[in-house]
């Protein structure tokens, strides 16, 4: 089955729903229980039925049950946000004394929770370049429990050798865990690369309309996914079941979404490659791009995020350009159905990043027409070269 139709019918049984094509919203925090005994034993089935509205509801086990078939995973878990997602799946495998990898790419608040959190409580982050495969063997210790994988990263997009990665880890007894929000398991099957835990922002093109925040973490095995429920739960992580209703909705349009705006950024970026004010795309589809090639080795397809390097560019400038875009908002999010533009300035530990001699935008290209959003960009790039 491909996953268009696996999307359009999974997570949902209209005959125990009354013939309702979509899963009702089941809200609910108190369940009754026939008997004493039947309440006694709710513990044994406690993350695989309905025994109290903070393990979920019915609205919850249908979105779990439908990313679960998507990722190929042994069982997901629905958290409170991307970054509950991947800090969730972190801490189960870690201890004081422990170590963890994290690429000098990786999105900026997971970065925040291992160098202001778990340096609290013990446990020590290296960051490493993104750009190593299974030569991050060399970088594990004898405490290093987690090795935590991001492609493309995040700003810079650079792309990573997961299987590669993956095997060095395994070979030293890691875990390995990966944020995989930009392609989805649409576009890249984390699980089957090798990855034990593949952690999504559902936030993003699950969702797809931006209104709402919410992770979601597949576990490759049962054992893993009870470590990773198990913290969730002692955590307090809830998810509404209004959210998972919504996402549950994103998912059956997702295919068709990720399709059209992959197709329109694909084009996009080809465009913006050519202008004379760009140096750069940031972008791994483009045959121009340093992760090309493990891109379209390990992906069947591509976000619709990218980067675009300028020289750099004075803020009164920027401003001309950026703050009249009729299209694209300016705002921090992604893979809504809208069009959205930020500078960024990303944070390096291991690999140089210089603010001072260049510009860097991210751009996330909706489901505007193409057209539109080619003559948004070359409007600002008329405002630009007039202010400088």
């Amino acid at each position: 089955m491909k996953d268009s139709t696996l999307l359009s019918h999974v997570g949902r049984d209209p005959a125990s729903t009354r013939g309702t094509v979509n899963m009702p919203v089941y809200r609910a925090s108190t369940i009754l229980f026939p008997s004493q005994e039947a309440y006694d034993k709710r513990g044994e089935r406690r993350y695989d039925d309905v025994c109290y509205g903070s393990f979920g509801t019915p609205t919850t086990f249908a979105l779990t049950d439908a990313v679960n078939a998507l990722e190929g995973g042994a069982g997901s878990v629905v958290m409170s946000s991307g970054l509950a997602g991947c800090t969730m799946a972190i801490l189960p495998f870690v201890s004081a004394g422990d170590h963890l990898l994290v690429p000098d790419s990786v999105y900026g608040p997971t970065r925040g929770f291992c160098d202001l959190l778990l340096r609290r409580f013990g446990v020590e982050t290296t960051y490493y370049d993104p750009t190593l495969g299974a030569e991050i063997e060399a970088l594990i210790k004898a405490n290093t429990r987690v090795v935590f994988t991001e492609a493309p990263g995040s700003l810079t997009f650079e792309m990573q050798d997961i299987p590669a990665i993956a095997g060095a880890a395994h070979r030293q007894g890691c875990v390995v865990l990966m944020d995989n929000t930009w392609a989805t398991p649409l576009y890249f099957k984390a699980l089957a690369h090798g990855v034990d835990i593949s952690i999504q922002a559902a936030t993003k093109y699950m969702s797809g309309h931006s209104d709402l925040v919410m992770g979601i973490a597949t576990a490759r095995t049962r054992d893993l996914y009870l470590r990773l429920k198990d913290t969730a739960a002692l955590m307090g992580e809830i998810t509404s079941p209004d959210d998972c209703y919504l996402v549950l909705r994103g998912l059956r349009s997702m295919p068709a979404r990720m399709r059209a705006q992959q197709e329109s950024a694909l084009t996009i970026a080809r465009w913006l490659e050519a202008r004379p004010e760009v140096e750069r795309v940031l972008y791994p589809p483009l045959e121009s791009d340093p992760g090309h090639a493990l891109w379209k080795r390990d992906f069947t397809g591509a976000g619709a995020l990218f980067g675009v390097l300028l020289p750099k560019v004075p803020g009164p400038a920027l401003a001309a350009m950026m703050d009249k875009y009729r299209y694209f908002g300016i705002g921090a999010s992604w893979g809504g159905y809208e069009s959205l533009v930020l500078a960024c300035r990303p944070g390096r530990t291991v690999s140089r990043w210089d603010d001072s001699a260049h510009t860097l935008l991210r751009f996330s290209i909706g489901l505007e027409d193409t057209d539109d959003l080619l003559a948004d960009l070359e409007d600002g790039f008329r405002r630009l070269n007039t202010a400088l």
